[in-house]
């Protein structure tokens, strides 16, 4: 055969993005099959983080297995231990006072701030924009030092307690937040300033990963990564719970379904949870921060345990008599969390264990959407799917 008359010949080559590559959010592994620069197949692994959280929580206390939700989405962890409180309080019939569902719903906004922010920054850092990574870690230690001030941990805080909340916020902490929500809405314009109609950034998001919302509803997405389709579901507006129904929020919805829409959304997230946390500071209530028939659950605030010896006596005996049972039955409680729907599932046999405990991780499913949006586009803009779904490995593998 004539060499100068040969045809190039070209063929699928398979490679591996993970789990060590840093732009997969975490130890996602894609196995990607390219004809040239064109994806013709993505398939996920999972499970490279997996610690069995859901196992381990039936051989827990209710109490005791809050900690272990903080390692889920461990860039949201207040929100995590509301949607696990909730749950408990479902099944046990209590109900948090209004004071601690105000500042349950303060703090679950903080982290929905903190979570974009980190999303933010780290999304557009794969895409190619570093400096507004900089400037979002500068607003991300801000929530973090308000964190530390609230309740000792920057990260895995175990705040919220089923019933209420584990200490009241002092004013200091009312203060630093509420200067903190007039300054952010400059923070985010200036977010906007660097990427919004950046030609780079407009590139690498219009037109990628489109999705369109009859999809989106049947592969199950929720969160921004739903909303950025068109569909307006949020938990928060549909089935409000803690504080959300009284408070005044709109919900951002994208047209397209693409990176650049599921970008927009969150953004306006942005100043949505700071219109929600300004609220709940200027209409906090007085009152106690747990309820009356919440020791069956957990130990009182330290301050009430140290008023009387009689009192550290009750409590010595509700400890040594284990944990109280719970009624007989299964619920399902879910939340607005970050990154979309949290759920828990319990199914309770009567004793003070959960029987099974099963998490509804809106990152799992968001991990499965990803060759949905992946096959047929560049190898590039597979880097820009795994961002716009935001996905963390500690939810998605549990």
């Amino acid at each position: 055969m004539d060499r100068g008359k040969a045809e190039l010949q070209t063929r699928e080559l398979t490679i591996n993005m993970g789990p060590q590559h840093p732009a997969t959010h975490g130890v996602l592994r894609l196995v990607l099959d390219l004809d040239g620069e064109t994806v013709v197949k993505c398939t996920p692994y999972i499970g490279y983080l997996h610690r069995g959280v859901e196992k381990l929580a039936e051989n827990r206390t209710y109490l005791t297995a809050l900690p272990l939700t903080d390692r889920f989405d461990y860039i949201a962890a207040m929100a995590n231990n509301q949607g696990y409180c909730l749950a408990v309080e479902r099944l046990f019939g209590i109900e948090a006072p209004e004071r601690a569902q105000y500042i349950r719903t303060m703090v679950a906004e903080m982290s929905r701030i903190s979570s974009h922010i980190l999303w933010l920054g780290t999304h557009a850092l794969d895409i190619g924009a570093m400096t507004v990574f900089l400037y979002a870690f500068r607003e991300r230690e801000w929530i973090l030092d308000l964190f530390e001030m609230l309740c000792g941990a920057r990260l895995t805080t175990s705040y919220a307690r089923a019933g209420g909340v584990r200490n009241d916020v002092s004013q200091e902490f009312l203060d630093s937040l509420y200067k903190f929500t007039d300054e952010f809405p400059k923070r985010v314009e200036e977010y906007e300033t660097l990427i919004d109609q950046n030609r780079i950034w407009l590139k690498r998001t219009k037109g990628i990963g489109v999705i369109e919302a009859d999809e989106a509803v049947n592969w199950g997405l929720s969160g921004p990564t739903l909303r950025g389709s068109g569909v307006a579901y949020d938990v928060r507006k549909y089935a409000p719970y803690d504080a959300y129904g009284n408070v005044e929020f709109d919900v951002p919805v994208g047209k397209t379904g693409d990176v650049y829409d599921r970008y927009r959304c969150r953004m306006e997230e942005f100043r949505q949870s700071n219109r929600i946390i300004r609220q709940c500071i200027e209409k906090l209530p007085r009152g106690p921060i747990m309820a009356p028939d919440a020791p069956k659950l957990t130990l009182p605030p330290k301050d009430n345990v140290l008023k009387s010896m009689e009192s550290m006596i009750h409590h010595f005996i509700l400890i040594t008599k284990g944990p109280i049972a719970a009624p007989e039955g299964e619920i399902y409680s879910a939340i607005e969390a970050p990154k979309g729907e949290l759920g828990f599932y319990f199914v309770s046999d009567g004793t003070g264990r959960p029987y099974r405990m099963r998490v509804r991780a809106p990152s799992f499913v968001h991990a499965s959407v990803i060759p949905r949006l992946c096959e047929g586009s560049l190898v590039a803009d597979v880097i820009a799917n795994i961002g716009t779904v935001d996905i963390v490995l500690g939810e998605c593998d549990r």
